[in-house]
């Protein structure tokens, strides 16, 4: 029996068999082509020779699964790439925390109506990042902070149980960051809010999350070679230059050469991603990450709060950031007596790691199969026995 394991992100699926080392990455959206002649569905989007103006089509809105003819299309080309036999495999998949009632029974449906699984373990992706991370290091505790594309969740954990009156979501993610990036550019030097491809590609290569911002700030101000800061990043032309790259700190002049047409950053590399701890600078009403972590412990029992500060987890892509760690240590450090330890820790694979959690779950026959709903019991019992089992665990 094949066992295979879906993370499937508002952004990307990550997805492979549970032998698998890795897991691979699938965009979890389709695509337009500027004259809207073409579309790519996932994957496809690797054929593409021209990402300017891509026209977005999202299963996912604001973090739920909301568009089911969309996502159908996106699990049809990950299983036809994966080359396994549906009626002989397993499936984890994860889905967001307090995920809809309805969205539920129609991920069942599909998975066990249209594709004809054989059986269904439905999970949130904190829970097995948590999962791995206990099992990995033998502790009962843990805090699993998820900044992913449509918002952040922080989730407590102990022996693998989510602490409902613990958690806490941040309605702040990678696209408000993407979005925010394309408005301050065009702004400020060239009209780029049809191009969310190449912008986002910007912010993943130039955005670090500043450990001193007010430091960060007066370096931005300085002219010449004593800003450190500021980068030039070249932009595609879909003609000699397919994807775009960013210059070195040498090479950054802010003349362009030849037939370059260059996009400048200075403060934007670290005042973009300053949105997930002060999301009150674009006019949000949420706390910010570090805020809201320790909101989260503070609204627990006294006796677990050391455990939780000394386990916190970072996984999602906004994890990936340079300084995102260190950032979120320093500021939870100032928060919190001094009596507690800290102590921080971000995944090898930020995006990777609920994919990872699943494998690990996998591996364990007695708790996988203590877990799963099969097909037959499905069939018999209907969504009832999907929720009583699956309710436990998320």
């Amino acid at each position: 029996m094949t066992k295979f394991i879906i993370d499937n992100g508002a952004y990307s699926a990550k997805w492979g068999c549970s032998t698998d080392e890795s897991p691979k990455l699938t965009p979890n959206y389709l695509t337009k082509s500027k004259n809207a002649r073409e579309t790519y569905v996932g994957s496809e989007l690797d054929e593409c020779k021209d990402f300017s103006g891509l026209f977005y089509q999202l299963p996912f809105q604001k973090g739920m699964l909301v568009n089911w003819d969309l996502e159908r299309q996106v699990w049809n080309q990950i299983f036809k790439k994966s080359a396994i036999d549906l009626a002989q495999t397993q499936l984890i998949v994860t889905e967001p925390i307090f995920n809809f009632s309805h969205t539920q029974e129609c991920l069942e449906e599909l998975v066990f109506e249209e594709l004809g699984l054989d059986g269904l373990i439905r999970i949130n992706a904190p829970n097995l990042t948590a999962y791995k991370y206990l099992k990995n290091n033998s502790k009962d505790f843990c805090l699993v902070v998820d900044s992913g594309y449509s918002f952040t969740h922080i989730a407590p954990f102990y022996r693998g149980n989510i602490i409902l009156e613990g958690i806490r979501r941040i309605n702040m993610g990678g696209k408000h960051l993407t979005n925010y990036l394309k408005e301050i550019i065009s702004y400020r030097q060239l009209m780029v809010m049809d191009e969310t491809y190449v912008i986002n590609q910007v912010k993943e290569e130039l955005c670090y999350v500043s450990t001193d911002f007010e430091l960060d700030m007066k370096i931005a101000k300085l002219k010449g070679k004593e800003n450190r800061i500021t980068r030039d990043y070249v932009l595609p032309d879909f003609a000699n230059l397919c994807k775009g790259f960013a210059k070195s700190q040498q090479e950054s002049t802010g003349i362009p050469l030849d037939s370059e047409q260059i996009i400048r950053l200075n403060n934007e590399r670290f005042s973009i991603p300053e949105l997930l701890f002060h999301p009150s600078d674009i006019g949000l009403n949420e706390m910010g990450i570090s805020e809201a972590i320790v909101h989260s412990v503070e609204s627990l029992s006294e006796e677990i709060r050391s455990d939780l500060y000394e386990n916190i987890v970072l996984m999602g892509g906004n994890a990936k950031f340079s300084g995102f760690n260190q950032r979120v240590f320093n500021d939870v450090r100032c928060l919190i007596p001094s009596k507690y330890k800290l102590n921080v820790s971000t995944e090898n694979d930020c995006l990777g790691c609920a994919w990872q959690g699943g494998k690990k779950l996998a591996e364990n026959e007695t708790e996988f199969n203590e877990l799963i709903v099969s097909r037959k019991t499905y069939e018999e019992f209907g969504h009832s026995i999907c929720k009583k089992k699956f309710d436990i665990i998320n």
